[in-house]
């Protein structure tokens, strides 16, 4: 039997340990990302919202509502504008709530529900319609904006 042990200089072994720490990174990175973003829900996943342009003008953003999932009471959507982005929810036929989308765990933007719950899929705290935690990780709730509704358009106030 041969017992020969090769010399690595301190330069190689520090180069091959951070290849090795890299590659490490990147397949974590990419299993992250292989799926929808979306944790398993228990009762069987999770739906992306459909996206809405709001119009941010002065202290309102408006959101037009035809056409899409607010047409109908238990309908919500994600509302994107310059002001930030938004989470409602056509709670009556003449009410809606109006929450923030970012998760308040981590900062990650909320696109997707499991029925009448907002899902972070970044760690999957989940919020109910008005923005209360439902479960952790999150500890506080969602900020929530009064909202007002005419013709079709959906105003928040901020």
């Amino acid at each position: 039997m041969s017992d020969t042990n090769t010399l690595v200089s301190r330069r190689q072994f520090c180069a091959e340990a951070c290849q090795v720490a890299s590659c490490a990174t990147l397949a974590t990175l990419v299993s992250s990302c292989s799926g929808d973003g979306s944790p398993t829900s228990p009762s069987g996943g999770t739906t992306a919202l459909g996206k809405l342009p709001g119009q941010f003008s002065g202290s309102t953003v408006r959101v037009n509502t035809a056409g899409s999932a607010l047409l109908n009471v238990g309908g919500s959507v994600l509302a994107e504008s310059t002001a930030g982005v938004f989470l409602i929810a056509r709670t009556s036929t003449s009410t809606f709530s109006a929450i923030d989308a970012v998760c308040t765990h981590e900062g990650c933007t909320i696109t997707g529900a499991d029925g009448n719950v907002y899902v972070c899929p970044c760690h999957g705290s989940r919020y109910n319609q008005s923005g209360q935690v439902l479960g952790g990780p999150a500890k506080s709730a969602l900020r929530q904006y009064a909202t007002s509704f005419a013709d079709g358009v959906l105003t928040i106030a901020l």
